[in-house]
């Protein structure tokens, strides 16, 4: 199964992210819930908002392999950070694992001004894609 990401002429390139996504017929969507730098106690890992993203993009992962995929088969993330938190921080610890082999997922980001976990300062959701076993 391959997933077509597109980067049409007329929008920005970016290495980071591409615009439109094509899942083949009969592929399995998964959706992973908005996922906290936490361990598996519910605690919070770090202060600091590398490590908190690590973790979460862990915890993606964690979730995917539950459902036979793996962050390779992420097809769009949604990554929300505090507005107190270094974005360039967050995303300098977890870019190179959100993209895939070939061109990049679709990536939805935004500055918020909290997040449901207390300490939190990001949440990342995923939607992968995997084909038929």
């Amino acid at each position: 199964m391959e997933i077509t990401r597109l980067q049409p002429a007329g929008l920005v390139v970016s290495p980071a992210f591409s615009h439109v996504a094509v899942v083949p017929p009969g592929a399995t969507t998964i959706y992973v819930g908005g996922q906290n730098g936490v361990d598996d106690t519910g605690a919070v890992v770090s202060a600091d908002v590398a490590e908190q993203s690590v973790r979460a993009v862990e915890n993606v992962g964690i979730a995917l392999a539950a459902a036979g995929a793996s962050l390779a088969d992420v097809v769009q993330w949604t990554v929300l950070i505090a507005a107190d938190a270094d974005l360039r921080a967050a995303y300098g610890a977890v870019a190179p694992r959100l993209a895939g082999p070939g061109a990049p997922p679709l990536v939805t980001a935004a500055v918020v001004a909290g997040l449901g976990v207390p300490g939190a300062l990001i949440e990342v959701s995923a939607i992968a894609a995997v084909g038929p076993a």
